[in-house]
């Protein structure tokens, strides 16, 4: 597949999707379509921070009926860097509170002619069944335990910026597997891009049938430590569980938290992420969350990158003549 330049007028040939619901159905050349693409954005806006105008006249409508602050918030910015109008739409205070259904609901935003939705519900799926109901293109931001794409994206992309190719880097997703949507899309994206992908927390949290999927499975983070090259250390879910995977916080921490000491037994380039929000004390201290193999912050910049890549790839022009990529620099 030939990478997008930024003197291309429309979005690349090499994408055909009009929605964002999964990596699991996406391929290995696609998922670095969709990277190549960030990447350009994150340069062409000086780091996520200049306003381009690719999507004027555009309008994005989020639709988020679970709490969110960094990714709605993403969202809302990327789009807003791109040019596009974004309104934020509360279930609370919709007609879905007077019976209304959620699809006539959706259908009525795109009857005033909006250009995409980007979805959060609890309810896997969600994403999948506006995307039969809506001609707009619909981003999945979140269906309950099942993937979490762009939050996926943004990890494997600050991977790849700083390792380059993931042909066999060995990344380490820690916690609680069993509920993370985030561990889903990463687990996807990893695999198709060569990368080793090992799952890490108590048996409770980590079935070995996800062996099936070609990953490895351990119960021990001290074992596994010394072999990665990435540990993107995942939160503890308790607003999914109906029962308390393990005896307490503490233990859970002495035996998987991130630590200095555990860090002295590690590659001294071992790259640290987590998608958050952070609980210190829990997945890993507080010197671990700001040591400098720490890409947290990285990571939320380079969410905007790859959330402003997906917009463009859902709503860009199609047509020849319309809006066009920012040309790269050459200073």
């Amino acid at each position: 597949m030939t990478p997008p330049t930024l003197q291309s007028e429309r979005v690349p040939a090499g994408w055909h999707h009009r929605h964002l619901l999964d990596l699991e159905r996406l391929t290995g050349d696609e998922i670095r379509l969709l990277l190549d693409t960030a990447a350009l954005f994150k340069e062409a806006t000086d780091n996520c921070r200049r306003k381009l105008s690719v999507l004027t006249g555009s309008t994005v409508v989020n639709l988020f009926f679970e709490n969110s602050t960094r990714t709605r918030t993403s969202f809302s910015l990327a789009a807003r860097r791109l040019g596009a109008d974004v309104v934020d739409f509360s279930a609370s205070t919709s007609s879905l509170s007077k019976g209304e259904s959620f699809i006539d609901t959706a259908r009525n935003l795109e009857a005033m002619g909006i250009d995409a939705v980007v979805v959060r519900h609890s309810t896997p799926g969600t994403p999948h069944l506006l995307a039969q109901h809506l001609d707009v293109g619909v981003i999945n931001a979140g269906d309950g335990p099942h993937e979490h794409p762009t939050q996926g994206l943004l990890d494997i992309f600050s991977i790849r910026e700083r390792l380059g190719d993931l042909n066999g880097v060995t990344v380490g997703l820690v916690g609680d597997i069993a509920h993370s949507r985030t561990a889903r899309s990463n687990l996807w994206g990893l695999l198709k891009l060569g990368a080793k992908v090992i799952l890490c927390g108590p048996p409770t949290l980590v079935s070995p049938r996800w062996r099936e999927l070609g990953v490895e499975v351990s119960h021990n983070l001290d074992e596994i430590v010394p072999r990665c090259d990435v540990l993107n250390l995942l939160r503890i879910q308790f607003e999914r569980q109906n029962m308390r995977p393990f005896p307490s916080v503490r233990e859970y921490a002495h035996l998987y938290a991130m630590t200095s000491d555990r860090l002295t037994r590690a590659k001294p380039d071992l790259l640290i992420l987590a998608p958050g929000p952070i609980n210190r004390g829990v997945e890993m201290t507080a010197e671990v969350a700001d040591c400098r193999q720490s890409l947290i912050l990285d990571q939320v910049t380079n969410g905007l990158a790859v959330r402003m890549g997906v917009l463009w790839l859902t709503c860009g022009p199609r047509d020849p003549g319309a809006a066009s990529l920012p040309h790269r620099s050459h200073s």
